[in-house]
């Protein structure tokens, strides 16, 4: 339901596919353009999230105060003005909201990147803030919120059993709270602008899912069943005013998932939009009136189909006022302001502020001012064929000034970056990416792919990944190497793979299962062995256990485990050929320090050198930018000195960082001085 994770080298290792000190930084094939600074690539952002109050009177966003993200506002007609009304000053505050009273602001926030969250409660009128969740090792969730209760939000808290989020109604005032729902068995609910729990939803033993509606004796009883093979592309997302009609994405007795409107009272249930290639990516929903306006469908860039006519001509006037693809991303109440994003592929993301009436959108700034103007790289959409057939979606990106004929391909075969996306059940898109820019303003093409297992492309795309981690998924990833290479894109023998989640285990198979493919490898809270990393999943996931079992394995039979064992890339330490980096979060709920450490162990034990990157304050991948900042600067050197691109020096970039190196801080050029000082 909707309501429902970088890069050792010395003289030793350069027969290991590694290069010498003198190639270290190079002028090739980048030419003249300058290096981007880490900096700008990898710090915060100037200004993000921009919303609009309900009221349409005041503006917010995401802004550094003393370097720490943190939330302003301000008058919507002075936006200059904003002013800071959180006082966050450790990891920054990513995850915010308006109350429907137009006076608050609610964000969440947790320790170290541990994600047991909180929930906070801002007063504007005072500035005084309450922590609404006021309770250690607890992991709160935002439920609900509604237009007609604006100073009461539901909130999911794990307190009473870790596995299991109960819900509370909680008044964001005074911080009292109210156990409205007591939670046995669901990992989900459904709830409408009453407040009312209206669905839950269970995993069942086969790994598909039951949705419930509650009766009147405070029972429960079945209203759908989801099958295995839909449960990550179908999913209710929620009513219309008078509650009457249920909105759902829904694969069911199809491939990609469409929207559909079910009438309650009738059961009759209305197809509304649908694409032949792509998943429901995106919705518009009318602020007041909850009824679906328009759906986005994505394969290789998002496109919107329009519901309601009533906001046709917003859309065709938005395309005019900038260059990109446009995205409404807040509306006020009385849908008379939109707040609009541009979101680029060589650019800053602008933001507008678009008065309906007047059919005038006004600009407000961009989150990166230090972008503007800068050479950036376009990134290109390819359709690669797997071995088996099917459409890989993927994009790449390549450096400035080495595609002289301009049909997108280089004039030369380039060392290339394989970045793969997390989850695995997630996918990448076209835009604006630090990563791919980093990479090529250093020299590197970079390829992401949406391989097997990845959403969006419908669920027979989703579903041939279930049982293939480091199977058929890797055989994806490899087939689009060959790809690259067989484009000329890519130099076989100056090839790296980097990632992090699954993309940093997907790095580790690579490094151990295809050793010859690859020059090196980064992995970031990447897990080495699937035995150890479903038996320690959080709490709150094991009402999802199915869903694991199905998909990557079963760790609690005999069967299932030797399939784990037999695709986890610490069975195969033994084989890893060249210089692997390795970035771990110690506070990782998700993909445990242990993780990281038992493959370092193992490759020590075999004389094999690593580099190891551990930072004590970060969880599932690295918040705070100090910590970002570090471990790109570790990246880049590493990466240089393995595929001969050119890299800024590592500087500062160790300021105000928590890093730690336990291992191998010798085998990346300048990392040793600077952890030493």
């Amino acid at each position: 339901m909707k309501n429902l994770l970088f890069i050792l080298i010395t003289i030793a290792l350069i027969t290991s596919g590694c290069l010498s000190d003198r190639e270290l930084i190079t002028d090739e094939p980048t030419g003249n353009i300058s290096i981007i600074p880490r900096e700008v690539l990898f710090g915060n952002p100037d200004k993000i999230t921009a919303r609009l109050s309900p009221d349409g009177a005041q503006i917010s966003y995401l802004a550094p105060v003393d370097g720490v993200l943190n939330v302003w506002v301000g008058s919507v007609d002075d936006p200059d003005t904003a002013k800071p009304v959180t006082n966050d000053t450790d990891r920054g505050i990513r995850i915010y909201l308006w109350a429907y009273t137009s006076q608050h602001i609610i964000y969440l926030q947790d320790q170290a990147g541990d994600e047991n969250w909180r929930v906070y409660s801002v007063n504007l009128k005072n500035g005084e803030t309450i922590d609404l969740t006021p309770i250690e090792g607890v992991q709160a969730r935002i439920q609900g919120v509604s237009p007609k209760f604006p100073e009461d939000i539901l909130i999911a808290l794990n307190d009473r059993v870790p596995e299991l989020h109960d819900i509370f109604r909680v008044n964001i005032t005074t911080g009292e709270k109210s156990l409205i729902q007591k939670n046995e068995e669901f990992i989900s609910f459904l709830t409408d602008d009453n407040l009312n729990i209206r669905q839950a939803a269970r995993m069942t033993p086969d790994g598909g899912m039951e949705v419930l509606i509650p009766t009147e004796d405070e029972n429960w009883k079945l209203f759908a069943r989801i099958e295995m093979e839909d449960i990550l592309t179908t999913s209710p997302i929620g009513f219309d005013k008078n509650g009457t009609i249920l909105y759902l994405v829904d694969s069911r007795d199809r491939n990609t998932a469409a929207m559909y409107a079910l009438d309650l009272k009738t059961n009759e249930q209305t197809l509304i939009a649908q694409d032949p290639l792509a998943d429901v990516s995106d919705l518009m929903i009318h602020p007041t009136q909850k009824n679906i306006q328009a759906v986005a469908f994505t394969y290789e860039r998002k496109q919107w189909q329009i519901i309601d006519q009533s906001i046709a001509d917003d859309l065709d006037y938005l395309k005019t006022v900038a260059d990109g693809d446009v995205e409404v991303v807040d509306r006020t109440l009385d849908d008379k302001y939109w707040m609009v994003a541009y979101l680029m592929d060589d650019g800053p993301l602008k933001y507008y502020r678009y008065d309906r009436q007047a059919q005038k959108a006004e600009f407000l700034f961009t989150n990166r001012k230090d972008l503007e103007g800068l050479a950036l790289a376009k990134m290109h959409p390819a359709v690669i064929k797997s071995r088996d057939g099917l459409d890989l979606v993927s994009y790449y990106t390549l450096p400035l000034g080495i595609d002289a004929d301009g049909d997108d391909h280089p004039d030369q075969p380039l060392p290339m970056v394989l970045y793969v996306h997390g989850g695995p059940w997630g996918r990448d898109n076209w835009g604006y990416e630090s990563v791919h820019q980093w990479l090529a303003n250093r020299g590197y093409a970079v390829l992401s792919v949406n391989f097997r297992g990845s959403t969006g492309f419908g669920k027979a795309l989703t579903n041939a990944g279930n049982l293939e981690w480091g199977a058929r998924m890797h055989d994806d990833l490899i087939d689009a190497v060959d790809w690259a290479i067989k484009k000329e894109i890519a130099d076989p023998d100056r090839m790296a793979i980097m990632g992090g989640s699954y993309g940093g285990y997907a790095t580790l198979v690579g490094m151990t299962i295809t050793p010859e493919k690859f020059a090196c490898g980064v992995d970031i809270v990447g897990p080495s062995n699937l035995t150890t990393l479903l038996e320690t999943i959080p709490p709150y996931w094991q009402p999802q256990i199915e869903l694991f079992a199905t998909r990557v394995g079963d760790h609690r039979t005999e069967e299932g485990r030797a399939l784990l064992i037999n695709r986890s890339p610490l069975t195969y330490v033994d084989q890893i050929q060249k210089p692997l980096l390795i970035g771990q979060g110690a506070n990782d709920p998700r993909v445990k320090q242990a993780e990281s450490d038992q493959i370092v162990q193992a490759m020590q034990e075999k004389n094999i050198s690593v580099t190891y990157v551990l930072y004590p304050d970060e969880g599932h991948g690295f918040a705070r930018p100090e910590n970002r900042l570090s471990f790109f600067a570790v990246s880049e050197a590493f990466l240089s000195r393995c595929l001969g691109g050119r890299y800024e020096p590592i500087g500062d970039d160790f300021e105000g960082s928590s890093i730690t190196v336990p291992a191998g801080a010798r085998e990346v050029p300048g990392l040793e001085e600077e952890v030493s000082k």
